[in-house]
C-alpha cells in the first residue's frame, strides 16, 4: 500500500492505460458478439459449430494466443486487445444467445401483431428482456479482459501489469507486485460491482 500512496502519478497513468485497453476490448467484443449471436440465432444449425470454435479459442493459453497474434498486429497493445476480444467471445455470444432464446415467442408474435417493425421489436421487446442475462455475461467477460490486460504489459501495451512484471524483474520489489495486484483486483471488483448493479436494476423480477 505504501507504494500506491507514494506514487499516485505512476498508478494513475498505468490505470488509465489499463482502462483504455479494457474499454476498447469490451466495446469491440460486445459489437462482434452481437453480430455473431444474431447470425447464429437466425440460423440455429450453425450454433454447434460456432460455439465449438469459440470454445477452442478460449482454451488456448492467453500468452500463447497473444504470441500467435504478433505476426498480424505486431508487438503492441493491438495484439493484447485482439486477444481480449477473442477470449470474451464465447462468454458474450453464449449469454446473448441465452437471452434471445429465453424470450417467449408469444411476446414477439404479440409485438408484431401490434404493428411493431423488426427494429422496434428488437429495441422495445428483445433488448429489455435479454439485457439482465447479457449483463451477467458482460460481468464475467470484463473480469477476464482486465486479467488479460496485466499480461499485455509484456507486449509493450502498458497497464497495471507493468507493476507486476517490474516487481518480478527487480529482485525484492514485492511492494510493486502487491501494488499491481491490489490495483488490478480493485479495478476488477469495481467493474463487477457496476455491472452487477445494472443487472439488478434491469432485472424484471
Amino acid at each position: 500500500m505504501d507504494y500506491l500512496w507514494q506514487n499516485p502519478g505512476i498508478l494513475a497513468e498505468l490505470l488509465l492505460e489499463h482502462l483504455q485497453m479494457t474499454c476498447i476490448a469490451l466495446g469491440f467484443a460486445g459489437g462482434t458478439a452481437i453480430a455473431i449471436a444474431g447470425i447464429v440465432y437466425r440460423y440455429p444449425c450453425w450454433q454447434g459449430s460456432v460455439m465449438s470454435l469459440l470454445s477452442i479459442i478460449y482454451t488456448i493459453p492467453s500468452l500463447a494466443l497473444m504470441i500467435l497474434l504478433i505476426p498480424l498486429f505486431g508487438l503492441s497493445a493491438t495484439t493484447a486487445i485482439a486477444a481480449m476480444i477473442l477470449y470474451a467471445q464465447v462468454i458474450l455470444v453464449r449469454s446473448i444467445l441465452v437471452g434471445l432464446q429465453s424470450i417467449p415467442p408469444s411476446l414477439l408474435v404479440a409485438a408484431q401483431a401490434m404493428g411493431m417493425s423488426s427494429w422496434q421489436c428488437w429495441w422495445q421487446v428483445k433488448v429489455p428482456l435479454m439485457l439482465p442475462v447479457v449483463l451477467a455475461g458482460v460481468r464475467l467477460s470484463v473480469t477476464i479482459i482486465i486479467a488479460l490486460g496485466t499480461i499485455a504489459a509484456k507486449f509493450g501495451a502498458g497497464g497495471l501489469g507493468v507493476l507486476l512484471f517490474e516487481g518480478i524483474a527487480q529482485a525484492g520489489r514485492y511492494d510493486k507486485i502487491w501494488a499491481g495486484t491490489i490495483a488490478v483486483g480493485g479495478l476488477a471488483i469495481a467493474f463487477n460491482a457496476f455491472f452487477w448493479f445494472l443487472e439488478q436494476r434491469l432485472n424484471p423480477e
